[in-house]
């Protein structure tokens, strides 16, 4: 059982009389318990619990029932007064009264009338302890009554004067509800001009034309019968003064003629209320109503002030078109003058109702019911106020204190009834009556004097479970007078439970502020007075709380994703919870969309409508805990509606529009597009973009375009779908804003100049009939400008103009309304031609062997007949006539840009005959070509030799056979060849350099060391220097005698080898040791093929820098000396494509000496000065290392070949 919370709390201190609910012993206000065992023996003095109101309006078709219904001990008896006589309701058959109750039914449905027991009741309940009366209920029956007849005459008057038809309804009870309909029982609309006042009447400020009619019908509804009366409707002509004949006034008298008042313009007056100052009454708690209804014309608006003061914000409202003030819960501090001020362009008024609040009797401090016990005391407190000041009275079982029997225990003083050292006879019921001209209150407060012993009326044995960590409340609801003592144990031989640690509540229970696990177990309640002793028993257990450990986290989703919320729950083991969703704390809709199991709420599908706040809550019978998490339903913003164009103007106009949901993610921008449908219909174009907070765009337009405007709104997912088109708004023609840009005028022919520009496009023509004026006349010359008109083009052509002149030109956009502004003049040139002179004195100066520098004069400009683009190159290398019959003659071109006078020509071949000519070039083509100068470049270093190879090996000695290069570049003088040897452990050995003559093409080194690698340099030289070099490597042949039982070293695939066969086969020795031998080489094989798959290399280099020899120097290109040695070639097997061929020979690829790599195209470009735009960079070979570069590591399967 879960503990409820006590409404309220006190630790109880020993120098303060206590507030208790049962009991006290100085002053108290007591209800005895309702406990089924302690009311069967205790007395308790009657006490009114239900009546009629004190004004009863009853409904003369049913039965009379006036209620009076009341408790006590024993049950009381009921009798009635009529207008202050006795009710003998047993001499009345229509009149019963209830079993057990004071409750009277009148049958007036069977016979009698209800006007007969029309009159003023009051009901006494009475016992032994006393009697209690109820107020005096008047019985009044409800009323009816009909619209007296009379003849309404037809109302006649003209426009703008104002009316008041009267509706005067017949008084009834209680009084009726007024409106006005016409014979279709519709209501008459009402407005600022036309309304309704409070007294029912309806009131035309001014009257209209449309005001005819001859239904003017005021309905008074009755809602106790549930009835509706109507007066005669009410005929009203508005008719002009044009209409107004002498005949047909003069036959009008002043009744049928309503007013005399003009029908001009004029400044308010009051209809209601009358003259310039008014006042009001009303009651305390009542609705203040203040009403001021104006007539003029134009129609007066009413203003509403409080004079030194405000008008209460809260309670304060305006009804009826702010005709009527109404301030509700008035006060006395409502009190005051109030102004209402009419006011319309003319003029404006004011009258002023002075408000006074008066107040029928109410309660500050009503009596409240005593139980006492023998000699205590107490009194009895009446405290009432009202405006006048209400008058106190006091009545003792229904008759005035002053002539009821004395009783020494009691004093009156004034609204105070004391009462001390009282006894059981001192027990009655008395009665308070605040009265004042406005009204009464009567109350009804009971002293009872009981002696009763301890009783404890909460159940033994009450189990109370309770969570840790809040606080616990035991019940030990009591009674006993006097009023007893509690005191509260805990287990069977437990001291009695201190106040510094719990809290002693005055209704006996037992407050645990924070319990914990050990506050479990059971506890019992003591009460003591004089006359006895009561305990109980309850037992208490406490429990861990619910917790939930994973708490819905907020989420944002796209419209159309799922959404998964998280909700995981931890809660004693004794407790079974239960796990509820919920949405804006209701229940899930009933949708397949949304799944729940154990921990998790999914919603597919999100909606617009699922966004919101998803509450977790789990449920135990002791506690309850929850999380909420907010789902925030995001999309693109819906499309902006109700587009509006207003200011409607020549070149602008207002767009307005309506945005359309925003879908939670806010817009940050409008973007407006517009469609011309008379020129470009279906496409639309982006007109402007205004900020997210606008919703009115001033929009720029230009003539003669027909618009339609769309909006799309901008949120951070993206842009909405396009809003419904707006309508349509034709701008009117106007001559053209601008004129056609990109006006160029260039010959096509020698003799033409062919004008182009870039039309308007439609939207920019501005108006139909859209043509243009082309005008131009020479630059240099004194013509005037001849123009020509032509349609919508964009091209024409002037012919027979002399060849390249300049012009002046201009195109002007011109439509059937008029000119666009004057345009701008541009230059152009009439037709080019070919030009008629080449380049003169053209000189050649070699600089290198591949370079050389072209000078020449430049061609006159007017021979060149055009705009000069640059001056173009044609040179050729003389082919010898072999060559020739193999090749056709190559030239190769070089443009120059602009007005150079000399170049330089790179990539030329050493040692070679050149011819070059020299020509213009405009935009027509090329001139003539100039004299062909002849010059010749000099020796250049020679290419690698085409190949090397090395033959006929033995143990010391190694042949080597070439091929000269395949570019000697000059007249070779020699060739140098550079060896040294490359030990078993890769280092290398001294460098030989050896010259050799250039006639030669085959050479034997001799004395060399058998069984030994030896890597060879070769290159040849001219006179300019030596060339490229070419490497390879070789190895002399194996002296089997000298090292038997040794595997050569380093043999490679494809090496010969030279040795000397001994005839040993058949020795035992031998046989033992070729299977050695074999052992080695599959373990050599082994280990080799690990070492490929690792991608091992020759350490050569490694072993060279720790091992420098001061005789070998890295070779440059241009000195013929040796580079830096590299194994980055040498280690990869040999393959389709590599640099050594298996047969040993090495062989160059030819260069191809093209200048394709720079220049125009095919051509070359260069600077101002000559030189290469663009990095000159021929294809060269690597340069060898000093070293092992062709060196690898031995193949196993060649090391075993060896010896087979």
């Amino acid at each position: 059982m879960q503990l409820k919370k006590m409404p309220r709390r006190k630790r109880l201190s020993a120098g303060r009389a206590p507030l208790i609910l049962f009991l006290c012993q100085m002053i108290s206000a007591l209800d005895v318990p309702l406990d089924p065992k302690l009311l069967e023996d205790l007395v308790q003095p009657p006490t009114i619990t239900q009546q009629s109101p004190k004004d009863y309006i009853i409904d003369p078709r049913e039965n009379i029932v006036i209620q009076c219904e009341a408790k006590g001990k024993p049950p009381p008896s009921f009798s009635w007064t009529r207008n202050g006589t006795h009710f003998d309701i047993d001499k009345d058959p229509l009149v019963t009264m209830k079993p057990g109750s004071g409750t009277l039914t009148i049958n007036i449905m069977s016979e009698g009338k209800a006007e007969t027991y029309e009159g003023v009741y009051q009901c006494t309940a009475r016992n032994e302890r006393g009697a209690a009366i109820s107020n005096n209920i008047v019985v009044r029956p409800s009323r009816s009554p009909l619209w007296t007849k009379e003849k309404l005459e037809p109302i006649i008057l003209r426009n703008g004067q104002s009316l008041i038809l009267p509706c005067r309804p017949p008084l009834g009870l209680p009084p009726p509800i007024i409106f006005w309909m016409d014979n279709s029982f519709q209501r008459l609309p009402q407005s600022e001009r036309v309304s309704q006042g409070l007294n029912g009447d309806l009131y035309f400020s001014n009257v209209l034309p449309e005001d005819t009619r001859e239904d003017y019908i005021c309905y008074a509804r009755f809602n106790h019968t549930q009835t509706i009366q109507q007066k005669q409707p009410i005929s009203v002509k508005v008719i002009s003064v044009d209409e107004l004949n002498d005949t047909v006034a003069a036959n009008l008298n002043d009744t049928e003629f309503y007013s005399a008042k003009s029908n001009r313009e004029r400044p308010p007056t009051f209809l209601t209320p009358e003259g310039n100052a008014s006042h009001k009454e009303e009651l305390r708690g009542n609705v203040l109503s203040l009403e001021c209804i104006a007539e003029g014309l134009p129609t007066p608006i009413i203003y509403w002030i409080k004079e030194d003061g405000t008008l209460p914000i809260n309670r304060t409202f305006y009804r009826n078109f702010k005709k009527t003030l109404q301030i509700i819960q008035v006060s006395e501090a409502d009190s005051g003058n109030y102004q209402c001020i009419a006011k319309n362009p003319l003029g404006a008024i004011h009258h002023t109702i002075s408000v006074t609040v008066k107040a029928a009797p109410y309660w500050i401090m009503a009596p409240q019911n005593l139980v006492l016990s023998p000699g205590e005391d107490g009194r009895l407190t009446c405290g009432a106020n009202g405006s006048p000041k209400p008058r106190i009275s006091w009545l003792l079982n229904g008759v005035p204190v002053e002539i009821a029997p004395d009783d020494p225990s009691r004093k009156i003083d004034g609204d105070t009834i004391i009462f001390s050292n009282v006894q059981e006879r001192s027990s009655a019921v008395y009665q308070c009556n605040a009265s004042n001209e406005y009204g009464y209150l009567l109350a009804n407060a009971f002293v009872n004097v009981l002696a009763e012993p301890p009783r404890i009326l909460t159940s033994a044995n009450t189990l109370y479970q309770v969570i840790a960590d809040r606080p616990a409340l035991l019940d030990c609801a009591f009674f006993g007078s006097p009023l007893p003592t509690i005191e509260w144990f805990k287990g069977a031989k437990g001291s009695a439970l201190r106040e510094d640690i719990y809290v002693l509540h005055e209704n006996g229970t037992l407050e645990i502020p924070v319990a914990q696990k050990d506050s479990t177990g059971t506890y019992t309640c003591v009460a003591r007075n004089k006359l006895g002793m009561a305990k109980n028993e309850v037992h208490l257990e406490i429990k861990d709380a619910t917790r939930i450990i994973k708490q819905p986290e907020y989420a944002v989703m796209q419209r159309g994703g799922t959404v998964s919320f998280e909700c995981k729950v931890k809660h004693d083991h004794t407790l079974i919870p239960t796990i509820t969703w919920l949405k804006d704390n209701g229940e899930l809709p009933n949708d397949g969309r949304f799944t729940v199991d154990k921990d998790h709420l999914v919603v597919a599908d999100v909606r617009d409508d699922d966004g919101g706040t998803y509450t977790c809550v789990a449920n135990t019978t002791l506690d309850n805990v929850s999380a909420s998490a907010v789902l925030s339903v995001v999309d693109v913003p819906n499309p902006p509606f109700d587009l509006e164009l207003t200011d409607q103007l020549d070149k602008s106009v207002q767009l307005s529009w309506t945005p359309g949901s925003d879908n939670n993610s806010p817009i940050t921008k409008f973007i407006i597009e517009y469609e011309d449908a008379m020129h470009e219909a279906g496409l639309w174009h982006l007109q402007t973009e205004v900020s997210g907070m606008q919703t009115t765009a001033q929009l720029k337009l230009s003539p003669y375009v027909n618009y339609s405007f769309r909006v799309m709104a901008v949120n951070s997912l993206g842009r909405s779908l396009p809003s419904e088109a707006s309508e349509q708004y034709l701008t009117k023609a106007a001559e053209p804003d601008t004129n056609p840009t990109a006006v160029e005028g260039l010959g096509s022919e020698p003799d033409n100049l062919v004008i182009t520009w870039k039309p308007l496009n439609g939207f920019e023509s501005n108006g139909p009939g859209l043509q243009y004026k082309v005008s131009w006349r020479q630059k240099d010359g004194d013509d005037e400008w001849t123009s020509v008109v032509v349609a919508n083009v964009s091209k024409y052509i002037v012919s027979g103009t002399p060849t390249f002149v300049p012009y002046l030109i201009k195109v002007q956009a011109l439509n059937d309304v008029g000119f666009a502004p004057e345009p701008a003049v541009v230059m152009g040139h009439s037709g080019e031609d070919l030009p008629m002179v080449a380049p003169g004195n053209v000189h050649v100066n070699v600089v290198n062997s591949t370079l050389a520098e072209v000078h020449w004069d430049p061609v006159p400009l007017k021979s060149i007949r055009g705009h000069l683009q640059g001056y173009r190159i044609y040179y050729w290398k003389a082919q010898s006539s072999s060559k020739r019959n193999r090749r056709h003659l190559e030239k190769k071109i070089l443009t120059f840009q602009g007005s150079k006078t000399h170049g330089m020509l790179p990539g030329l071949e050493p040692f070679s005959h050149y011819t070059l000519n020299v020509r213009v070039v405009n935009g027509k083509g090329e001139g003539p070509a100039s004299p062909d100068r002849v010059f010749n470049t000099p020796e250049g270093v020679p290419s690698a030799p085409s190949s090397l190879k090395i033959v006929n090996p033995t143990l010391d000695s190694l042949t080597l056979e070439w091929d000269p290069p395949s570019r000697p570049n000059g007249i070779l003088t020699e060739y140098t060849l550079k060896y040294q040897p490359i030990n078993s452990t890769h280092e290398l050995g001294p460098l030989v350099d050896l010259k050799i003559p250039a006639n030669k093409t085959r050479w034997t080194l001799k004395n060399l060391n058998f069984s030994t690698r030896y890597k060879f340099y070769f290159y040849a030289q001219t006179a300019a220097g030596s060339g490229s070099q070419i490497t390879e490597e070789a190895v002399t042949a194996v002296d089997e005698g000298k090292t038997a039982g040794i595997p050569p070293p380093d043999v490679g695939a494809g090496k010969a080898m030279a040795s000397r066969q001994v005839d040993i086969a058949t020795q035992g020795w031998f046989i033992g040791l070729m299977c050695a031998v074999a052992l080695l080489i599959l373990i050599l094989l082994i280990v080799c093929f690990i070492r490929r798959n690792k991608g091992g290399k020759y350490p050569v280099k490694e072993k060279e820098d720790a091992h420098a020899d001061p005789e070998i120097q890295p070779m440059k290109e241009d000195d013929g000396t040796f580079g830096e040695y590299s194994d980055a070639e040498d280690h990869k097997p040999l393959k389709k494509g590599s640099r050594t061929p298996s047969d040993r020979t090495v062989k160059k690829e030819d260069s191809d000496d093209s200048l394709v790599d720079y220049g125009e195209g095919v051509n070359g470009q260069f600077n101002e000065d000559g030189s290469f735009i663009g990095q000159y960079s021929g294809k060269k070979e690597k340069e060898p290392a000093e070293g092992n570069e062709s060196s690898e590591a031995p193949s196993p399967v060649n090391a075993m070949n060896s010896f087979v």
